[in-house]
Formats: C-alpha cells, structure tokens, sequence
C-alpha cells in the first residue's frame, strides 16, 4: 500500500490533548471547539548577507564540495541547495508530471522543477490551515474571560491574525512581535481593521527588542515546526515567558505532545528510496543512503497505520526548560495486524488546558490533515510483523550543534517476532 491522498476522519485525539478535529468543513469548526487549529507566524526573513554573515560567524559556510553531507544544515543549503537529494530527484522529472503531495513546484520557463517555498507561500498555507486558525480563535472567543483587560504578548505575530482575535476579544493592549518584512503587512492590517489603539506591531526578536510594559498576562503563539521541534520558536517563547509574564500569567498553547506509531509504506519507499539504486541504468546508491538520513514530511493515510501509537514526550510550555527539548524516550509499539513495516512516523498534539473546557488538536494521521502534516521516519529493515509483537526502541531528540533550529534524531529499535529478528540504530538530520 503506497501514499494516500489524505482524507478526513473523525476520531479523538490521543490523550492528553483528546480534543477531535476532525469535522467536515469550517461551519461545523465554528460550533466546536475542540476542533481547529492555529495562526500566523512565519520565521524570520533574513536576506541572504544576513544569513550568510551569521554563517560566517558560526562556521557554517564551507567552501564549495569540501563541505561534507552528513554535516550539513539549513543553513547549508540555504545557499547549497542544490546538494539537497530531493532537488535532483525532481529535477529528472518532467514538468508537467503529476507530484502528488511531493510539495515540489514546478517554473514555469524551465523543464526541470525546482523547489520554491517563499514566506508568503508559507503564510497563506498556515493561514489556510482551517485546524490550525480555527482553534486558535475558537480558544480566544470562547474564553473571553481570560483575555478582558488583559495585556497580551503575541510572539511571532506574522499577519497579526492572533492579535486581532485577543483585541477582539476584550485584551486592553497586544503587543505582537515580528522579526521578518512581514511586521510592516500587520501594521497596515491593523489599522485597516482599526484596532491601532489596542495592538502595537514591533519589528524584531524577542530576545532583542524592548517592551513599553515591564510584564504580560498572556503569552500567545504558534511555535510549532515540522516534527513539533524543526524549526520552531519554542526557546523564543521561553525566553519572553521568563523575561515578561507575570508570575500568575498564562501561556497559550501550554501543552505540546509527540506520538510515534509505526506504517506499512512499501510502494511509496520504493518510489523515494530504492529509487537510487537505479536512475537510468545508473547506480546512484550513495543518493539513497543520504535520503535514508532525511525525515519525510508528508501526510500518511490512517490505513497504512500497522501498530498502536505511543506518547514520547510531553511538554509543559508553562514550566519547561529549553534544555527540555532534549530528550531520549523509549518505546514499545504493538502491532495490530500481520503486516509490514517501512518507516516509523511521528507527529504531535497540542492542547490549550488553561480554557474553560479542554481544547487543542492533533497532527496524527487519523485527524483531519494541517499544514504540519506528518514526519515519516525511513527504516533500513524491512519488518515483517505478526499480530500482538513488539517493535521495541528509543528515539533520541537533540537539536543540531551548528544550527539549533536544526534537529538531529537517533532511533534505535529491535524486534524478536516469529518471522523477522532485527536490530539496528540509525541517524536522521531534519534540515
């Protein structure tokens, strides 16, 4: 069974956050508030001296092949993305071939396909994301009695969507904080909806801009990246919640939790793995071993889902430390039915606790899709699993050492069943 397109189920999230999204259409997401999902922040929009001179100061930037693959990271490929396996997988492709959910783009002026994701393409799919959006403004209208009067600090503001529902919502003052060009947009966002009187729009990072008030009842953001940590402005969040909220202050969204649950994926690894070991009558193996290090973000049909799901991590954004991010946690996924297993997948769960009634939403595979989709995990093996067998292991979670918005992961994992025994360890880069 290959990649499916996506479809909306319903089904409860896993607990802690057992908050469903699963509803068809966005009237029904208006009723519900345990269905939706979040807002508007895009990462902050360096220009390419910027970027460059921050890896000049880090030693990111090595000169041209010297720079090894294994080592890599966003920032790499920031000027180098040609490097990136999945670029020249495009590349020998046709422009008009169907992609499926590749997220790959095609120019209109070339035959080959390059891979384009600007900030405003970004914006409008977050924006776009009705689990995402509507749960957000499902948490702040709803629970209006927690933002009346209230001064709210809203980080990584992108278009000030979130702003505008606490200011709507009764908050006597919004500060909403945008390091990238979009600032200026929510400035002008703000005005036109007239509300310039109760949000100040500031230009820059947390850790470096100066507040007009020495603390903050509210801190509300979008933080989450891909696989919950890749990418993400958690330790931003920290940072102003340490430096700002007032010792009886709330976070939103307080909890965040990743779940692993293991897939069978044949056809599709076939497509993006084995792929390699024949292009054209050529060996090009030592592509497929750099794609085995890259984690796919891709939506997973809940069908293809071989064993139960297992909670890793969970995260109190209230209490935590940024060294919390770092983690290693065990496993232990038992499989449901005899069948195959191709890669592990990943996603995560949110949940807003501080609301009159629990409310959050999920990214798994049996919710209703988001932008965030899921985080396939390739394995080596190929599993052979019967019902009622364990698939053992640990992940390990570290940001990566030369760039922290960088992840590095570590599976280990083992099984001991009738048919197959397997053990082995190996290293994922999310960049």
């Amino acid at each position: 069974m290959g990649r499916k397109k996506q479809k909306h189920h319903q089904s409860p999230l896993q607990d802690p956050a057992s908050v469903a999204n699963d509803v068809d259409g966005a009237a029904e997401l208006d009723s519900v508030t345990a269905h939706s999902s979040n807002l508007d922040q895009v990462m902050c929009d360096y220009s390419v001296d910027a970027r460059k001179e921050e890896a000049d100061d880090a030693d990111e930037v090595e000169d041209g092949p010297s720079c090894d693959l294994d080592e890599k990271t966003s920032a790499d490929y920031y000027f180098d993305s040609y490097s990136h396996f999945g670029i020249h997988e495009v590349s020998l492709l046709t422009s008009g071939q169907d992609l499926g959910q590749r997220g790959f783009y095609s120019h209109p002026q070339s035959p080959l396909l390059l891979i384009v994701e600007s900030n405003d393409m970004v914006l409008l799919e977050m924006l776009k994301d009705v689990v995402r959006t509507k749960t957000y403004q499902n948490v702040i209208y709803q629970n209006k009695f927690l933002f009346k009067d209230k001064v709210v600090l809203d980080v990584g503001a992108g278009t000030g969507i979130l702003s505008l529902f606490c200011a709507k919502a009764g908050a006597s003052h919004v500060y909403a904080v945008e390091c990238s060009h979009m600032a200026d947009m929510a400035k002008e966002i703000v005005e036109t909806n007239g509300f310039s009187n109760v949000i100040t729009v500031l230009k820059g990072k947390i850790e470096e801009i100066d507040l007009p008030v020495a603390k903050v009842d509210i801190i509300i953001s979008e933080w989450m990246g891909y696989f919950l940590l890749f990418e993400n402005m958690l330790n931003t969040v920290l940072y102003a919640r340490d430096k700002w909220l007032n010792d009886n202050g709330i976070v939103l969204p307080d909890k965040a939790s990743l779940y692993l649950t293991a897939i069978e994926d044949g056809e599709y690894k076939e497509d993006k793995i084995e792929f390699w070991n024949n292009v054209y009558g050529f060996d090009m193996s030592c592509i497929k071993r750099q794609a085995m290090m890259e984690p796919l973000v891709d939506t997973v049909d809940q069908n293809q889902i071989v064993t139960q799901c297992q909670l890793l991590k969970t995260m109190d954004i209230s209490k935590m430390a940024p060294g919390d991010a770092s983690f290693t946690a065990p496993f232990k996924l038992v499989a449901e039915r005899d069948d195959f297993i191709h890669a592990l997948v990943a996603y995560f769960d949110v949940s807003f606790t501080k609301c009159h009634k629990l409310t959050g939403f999920s990214t798994g595979p049996r919710s209703r899709s988001t932008h965030w989709k899921q985080t396939v995990l390739y394995l080596e093996d190929v599993l052979t699993v019967c019902e009622g067998e364990t698939l053992v292991g640990s992940l390990t979670v570290v940001p990566n050492k030369r760039n922290p918005r960088d992840v590095d992961i570590m599976l280990k994992y083992s099984l001991n069943g009738k048919r197959c025994t397997a053990s082995r360890v190996q290293s994922y880069k999310m960049r």
